[in-house]
C-alpha cells in the first residue's frame, strides 16, 4: 500500500478571491527545497535598490503560474489573487505583469540568460546525479512559434516568429539545453555546438550514449563529432540525387518486407565525412495526388546512423523521436505557454522562453521525484488534472465539509 503523508497546511472554503491552488502549493514547497529561488538569487543581475525585487520575485511566482497552465503575464494574477498560495509559500510581493516585462527587458540585456542556463544546469546535475541511469539518448530539434512582435524575422514558414532549438534527454522528458533562435536563422545553424552543449550538462558518471535528430542534422561534422565520442546516431537524410543513386543502386534481392512497403540498409558517404555511414532506407509506394506534375511511383524515408543490428530495430527506435522531442516540445509551447512571446525585443523573449523551460524542468522533476513513473508519462494537462485530484480528494458537490487536510502519493523530496 502506498505511504499517505500529511502536508503541514489545509485548505478552507469560501475566504480566498481565488481557488487556493494546493497542487502548486506543493510545488512550490519542492522548487524551494531544490534550492532554485536560491540559485537564481545568486547566478541572476541583483536589484538596482534595496526595495527593489529580487530575481527569484520574479521567476518563482512565474514558475508557478506556468506550471498551473498560465498563457500569458497577465494571467501572473492568478498568483496575486491567491492568498491562502501566497500565506503558504514565500511570495509576499508578487509583481504586476507590467513590472515584469519590464524586468524581462531589463535582464535580457545584463546577464539573465546565462544566470538562467547556470540555474537549468543545476537543476538538471542535480536530477541526474540521484538517478539510476548512466547512459542516455539526447534528442534535438527546433520549433517554430509565430510572434507578431516588432523584432521578429520572417521564418521558412512565411511568417514572423522565433525557432528555438531543444535538446531533450528521452529516457526523463528533461530540456537539457535550450537555444532562442531568431525567425531567419536556418534550420540547422550551429547545431554541432548546440548538441555539445547539451552533452556538457550531464553531470559526471552520466554520459550521452545516443543521439537522434531530423534531416537537419544531417551534417558531415556531426556525424564526425558522433563517431568521435562514440555516440550511436540516427538521424534523418535528405534524399538528394547522390542518395537517390545509393538507394536505385541497392539490389531488389536485399529489399526485405516491412509494414505497407519495404526496408533495406546500405552504405553511403560524403566528400566531408570522415567514414560512411550506414543508410537505413524505408520505401513505400506513392499514390499520385491530383493535378500532381511528378510522375512518382514510390517515396523514399532514410536515416544515417552507425548502429549495427536489425534494420528495422533501428528504425524503430529512431521513430520513437516523436515521443520524445516532439511531444516534449508540444507540451513545452501548450502546457507552459510557450507558443506566445509576452515583449516585443527578441531578448526579452529569449529570457522568458528559458524561464518557460525552467518551469517545465522544475515540474518534470517533481513528477519524477515525487510521484513516480506511472505520473509522468502523460501530457502535462491531464497531470494537472489528476494530481489536483489527488491532492484535493474526491469531495462530492455540495459537501458541507469546510476543511480537509491535504496528502500526496509517496512525497519523494530531493536529498
Amino acid at each position: 500500500m502506498t505511504r499517505q503523508t500529511s502536508l503541514p497546511f489545509k485548505f478552507e472554503a469560501g475566504k480566498d478571491k481565488a481557488p487556493f491552488h494546493a497542487d502548486l502549493a506543493l510545488l512550490g514547497e519542492f522548487c524551494i527545497g531544490l534550492g532554485v529561488n536560491d540559485w537564481v538569487d545568486r547566478y541572476l543581475p541583483k536589484p538596482g535598490s534595496g526595495a527593489g525585487y529580487k530575481a527569484s520575485e520574479y521567476i518563482f511566482p512565474l514558475i508557478l503560474m506556468l506550471s498551473g497552465g498560465g498563457r500569458s503575464l497577465e494571467d501572473i494574477r492568478i498568483i496575486r489573487d491567491c492568498a491562502g498560495l501566497r500565506e503558504t509559500l514565500p511570495l509576499k510581493r508578487v509583481p504586476s505583469s507590467d513590472r515584469i516585462g519590464e524586468w524581462l527587458r531589463k535582464v535580457g540585456n545584463a546577464g539573465g540568460l546565462s544566470g538562467l542556463e547556470r540555474t537549468n544546469s543545476k537543476l538538471i546535475k542535480r536530477c541526474l546525479k540521484y538517478v539510476n541511469i548512466n547512459n542516455y539518448t539526447l534528442d534535438i530539434e527546433a520549433t517554430v512559434i509565430e510572434a507578431e512582435k516588432e523584432s521578429a524575422k520572417i521564418t521558412y514558414k512565411g511568417f514572423k516568429g522565433y525557432i528555438p532549438a531543444l535538446g531533450c534527454l528521452a529516457e526523463n522528458g528533461l530540456l537539457i539545453g535550450d537555444e532562442f533562435r531568431e525567425g531567419d536563422v536556418q534550420i540547422g545553424e550551429g547545431n554541432l555546438e548546440f548538441i555539445k552543449h547539451c552533452i556538457k550538462q550531464m553531470p559526471g558518471g552520466k554520459r550521452v550514449g545516443r543521439f537522434r535528430a531530423d534531416r537537419a542534422s544531417c551534417q558531415a561534422d556531426i556525424i564526425n563529432f558522433c563517431k568521435k565520442e562514440n555516440i550511436g546516431f540516427a538521424i534523418g537524410c535528405y534524399i538528394d540525387e547522390s542518395v537517390l543513386r545509393v538507394i536505385h543502386s541497392i539490389p531488389e534481392s536485399r529489399w526485405s518486407s516491412y509494414k505497407d512497403g519495404s526496408i533495406a540498409s546500405t552504405t553511403h558517404s560524403t566528400n566531408t565525412a570522415e567514414e560512411a555511414f550506414r543508410l537505413i532506407v524505408e520505401r513505400r509506394p506513392y499514390q499520385r495526388k491530383m493535378f500532381e506534375k511528378e510522375n512518382i511511383e514510390v517515396k523514399y524515408n532514410a536515416i544515417a546512423t552507425n548502429i549495427k543490428g536489425s534494420a528495422i530495430k533501428t528504425l524503430k527506435w529512431y521513430n520513437m523521436r516523436s515521443e520524445s522531442i516532439e511531444k516534449r516540445i508540444n507540451d513545452l509551447k501548450v502546457g507552459f505557454g510557450m507558443e506566445r512571446m509576452p515583449c516585443g525585443k527578441s531578448y526579452a523573449n529569449a529570457v522568458f522562453f528559458r524561464i518557460g523551460v525552467l518551469a517545465y524542468n522544475t515540474y518534470r522533476l517533481f513528477l519524477i521525484k515525487t510521484l513516480g513513473s506511472s505520473w509522468y508519462k502523460y501530457e502535462t494537462r491531464k497531470v494537472r488534472k489528476r494530481l489536483h485530484q489527488s491532492v484535493m480528494g474526491r469531495r462530492s458537490v455540495g459537501s458541507k465539509q469546510k476543511s480537509e487536510q491535504s496528502s500526496i502519493i509517496n512525497p519523494n523530496w530531493p536529498m
